[in-house]
């Protein structure tokens, strides 16, 4: 009997606590050496140009239409998955190749002219971050296929690599360093180039490691190339409406980063108009998404990675994949909910232990805490909506969750350019995020409902409405002890004070939640 994805979550969570822990090592060096101002602008948005392609060919489409396929093969005849594997990875590397190319061939026809340091900074960082794009795209697929065997830890492991290689970089190379060490110091575009180059040596590395343990899993060698390329069509037939959908939603994130990164990529006013962002607003809202994105990763994405598989073996018995499902509903909700009211509580002192010091003042905490109270809210919204959309993924109904996902992008464009003339400014960006989440996890909720039956039982709302009441414990008590901690201070003093309202936060929840005795801290912490 297969073990319960629990099982596999918290394996993953493991590694992805980890993995966030490093993540935030490296913004953390990346805003003490860069800052919040055009430097780190344009490194974000460089990044986010291979992040596009991963989420759309890696994490995404690909990735989601490719897995169900794989997994019954498996099941059934494991030489024609095995086939379809090496098939799936030599083409998509090849096709990913060649996107490459042609971007890095646009983006010299596209080179910007003038004075703009900042527009011409952004230019090199995408050109050299580009390679990046195949490489973490394989390392994801692999990762589907290591997860069909149940090895879900080398995936989750792989960003360690990342992370680790752009905070060498950043350390090594900074004025202090290298004086140290006899060096002359080097300015600052330089130093952000180098650390863009790190990343491309760190994927080079994870898809060396990815590869390593691909090797271990055992799979037949037999010649079954006719039926692997009929079952590779029916991945393209699958991946391709899914990712017209999806490249949608990806642009509409894309456009979210243009939004943000105006004021360096082109200028301070938009047809004769002071833009309303300023310089830094797009550093300013990778670093929030960052902390959001911790407890999110940590928990709410290794559920929905975790229950993947599972879900696509349970497609065809209804009343197994509606319990499935119910029960990651209640996980999520259980650990989504006291993380988005930590998060609000807590940003301050997380931002300025995390990021300030050296370039990253405390104006720029100020700014950056703003933004992380606008995206805290959803993150159980965010973390449902991972599992809601693998769940119509698993039924071989791609396309339900992309029109709904295309709806959220008309409305989240419409907020965005509406909330950032407001006094929210940047935080309007993230406040639209918020909303457009929450309503996207009910569409979607509803809409899976009709098709395999209620989700939203009594035990899924009583779970729910525990969850509530240990969030609101956990918050009442919270608010007392902030009462009795320095809302300034030195790095040492921040992260004292974060350390010991986490501590405080962590205890009073699970006090509560063994109080009520509560089935879901059983399964998150692995008892029956």
């Amino acid at each position: 009997m297969a073990r319960h994805f629990e099982f596999h979550a918290r394996t993953v969570s493991a590694l992805t606590f980890v993995s966030r822990v490093t993540g935030l090592a490296r913004d953390a060096a990346m805003s003490r050496v860069f800052g919040a101002g055009a430097v780190t602008d344009a490194f974000a948005f460089a990044f986010m140009v291979p992040n596009l392609f991963r989420r759309l060919f890696g994490e995404g489409a690909l990735t989601s239409s490719f897995l169900p396929v794989y997994a019954k093969l498996e099941e059934k005849e494991p030489a024609v998955a095995a086939a379809l594997a090496r098939m799936v990875l030599a083409r998509v590397a090849v096709f990913l190749a060649v996107v490459c190319l042609i971007g890095e061939g646009v983006l010299l026809l596209c080179w910007p002219s003038g004075a703009n340091d900042a527009a011409t900074l952004s230019a090199k960082l995408v050109a050299i971050l580009l390679p990046y794009m195949p490489l973490v795209c394989l390392v994801a697929l692999i990762g589907a296929i290591l997860q069909v065997h149940h090895r879900f830890g080398p995936t989750a492991a792989a960003p360690i690599i990342l992370n680790v290689a752009i905070v060498a970089t950043c350390v090594g190379l900074m004025p202090q360093t290298l004086a140290a060490l006899g060096f002359a110091a080097i300015s600052q575009h330089a130093h952000v180039m180098m650390v863009a180059s790190s990343v491309i040596v760190a994927g080079v590395l994870q898809v060396a490691w990815s590869w390593h343990a691909l090797r271990s899993v055992a799979v037949e060698h037999a010649d079954e190339r006719t039926a692997a390329s009929r079952a590779f069509s029916r991945v393209i037939l699958q991946a391709v409406p899914m990712a017209l959908g999806l490249g949608v939603l990806q642009v509409n994130t894309f456009v979210d980063g243009l939004i943000a990164s105006y004021p360096t990529i082109v200028g301070p006013t938009v047809f004769g108009i002071e833009y309303p962002l300023k310089e830094g607003a797009m550093a300013s809202l990778s670093f929030a998404q960052r902390l959001y994105e911790f407890p999110l990763g940590v928990f709410g994405i290794s559920v929905a990675t975790a229950i993947f598989p599972q879900l696509s073996r349970e497609a065809h018995d209804t009343d197994a994949f509606r319990a499935t499902l119910a029960r990651a509903l209640r996980l999520v909700m259980f650990v989504g909910l006291p993380a988005s009211v930590g998060l609000m509580m807590l940003r301050i002192p997380l931002t300025a232990a995390v990021f300030q010091g050296d370039s990253f003042t405390e104006a720029d905490t100020a700014r950056v805490a703003s933004i992380l109270l606008a995206f805290a809210p959803a993150i159980w919204a965010y973390s449902a909506n991972h599992v809601l959309t693998r769940a119509f993924y698993a039924r071989g109904e791609p396309m339900t969750p992309v029109i709904v996902a295309v709806a959220m992008v008309a409305l989240n464009f419409l907020l965005n350019i509406t909330l950032i003339w407001t006094p929210l400014n940047t935080a309007g960006l993230a406040l639209s995020t918020a909303t457009c989440s929450i309503i996207q996890m009910v569409i979607l909720q509803r809409l899976l409902a009709k098709r395999v039956g209620p989700l939203v039982t009594g035990e899924v709302v009583t779970s729910w409405w525990r969850s509530a009441f240990v969030t609101a414990v956990m918050g009442v008590v919270l608010l007392g002890a902030m009462q009795f901690t320095p809302e300034k201070g030195s790095w040492f003093v921040m992260l004292s004070t974060l350390l010991l309202l986490v501590a405080v936060g962590a205890a009073t929840a699970l006090g509560a939640a063994r109080m009520l005795r509560m089935t879901e801290l059983r399964w998150a912490l692995g008892r029956r």
